[in-house]
């Protein structure tokens, strides 16, 4: 041995000790670890969401996942029956776009138990693809000190609009008679004053919030009759044939820019609250 002797290792350990002390063995370098792998400590997952709680809480991923399983399964089945990967696939890949289309074109943002008849429905299926030119809308808005209901408030480049949607006996016409509406011998002339009514009080609550004036535009979305017209005005309402909301309302002159359809659309939310 050379010249260092047992006290002096032990001083120097000690030293060593007290500038770098030893970190306590985590993960596999503890000795029970090597001996028992299975009881080595798992990593703290609590933050995330297995997959089934992530598509519980997310609709738009639980509906997408339905329609790929939908597609998968059918373009499986084909092929199988078919013995064609290429017609499998291309079943699946239609079955695809078509169950997207239909979901969004027949989903109702009011909740299920509160929608309205087939009219309301009817009408705000349209409204969805006027979203993608910049409109905005609302559906079901109650009017405060009041006992009507807003079927669809909708504000765009041509304006702000109240829309009610009305289902009526496709057997009787629809006409106009000395500026009253009649359908059939029956005069509708109390749907024509609970437009104006509506759309009045929501021009004033929506400027009220806005801090300036705006005008709002009533009309009545008629289903069922056959009309001489796609849209006639009629006392200050205008009255639209049903399946032609869309063309009403890209007729006329821009007046709005995007700032003001935002600013219109929050002010209306606040002023008209939801019926349900």
């Amino acid at each position: 041995m050379d010249g260092s002797n047992l006290s002096d290792v032990e001083s120097t350990t000690t030293e060593n000790a007290r500038r770098s002390p030893e970190k306590a063995p985590t993960g596999a370098q503890r000795p029970e670890d090597l001996f028992f792998p299975n009881k080595r400590e798992k990593k703290d997952n609590s933050e995330r969401k297995p997959l089934y709680g992530t598509l519980k809480d997310n609709k738009t991923a639980r509906r997408w996942a339905v329609r790929v399983a939908a597609a998968l399964a059918t373009a499986l089945l084909v092929g199988l029956l078919a013995s064609s990967w290429r017609i499998g696939a291309t079943l699946g890949l239609i079955v695809l776009i078509w169950t997207a289309v239909y979901d969004m074109r027949h989903r109702s943002e009011v909740p299920q138990w509160r929608r309205g008849h087939a009219a309301q429905r009817k009408t705000e299926a349209q409204l969805k693809l006027m979203k993608q030119l910049g409109y905005r809308v609302l559906h079901a808005r109650s009017v405060p000190t009041g006992d009507g209901q807003i079927d669809h408030f909708v504000v765009g480049r041509r304006g702000a609009f109240t829309i009610d949607s009305e289902s009526w006996d496709k057997r009787l016409p629809l006409r106009n008679k000395l500026e009253k509406l009649y359908h059939g011998r029956f005069s509708k002339n109390e749907r024509i004053d609970e437009a104006l009514d509506e759309a009045k009080r929501a021009e004033e609550l929506v400027s009220a919030q806005l801090g300036r004036d705006i005008s709002v535009r009533p009309a009545l979305a008629i289903y069922g009759p056959g009309m001489p017209w796609d849209s006639h005005r009629l006392r200050g309402v205008d009255i639209i044939t049903g399946s032609k909301v869309r063309r009403w309302l890209r007729t006329g002159r821009d007046r709005m820019d995007e700032t003001e359809i935002e600013e219109i659309y929050e002010a209306a939310k606040k002023a008209l609250p939801p019926r349900y």
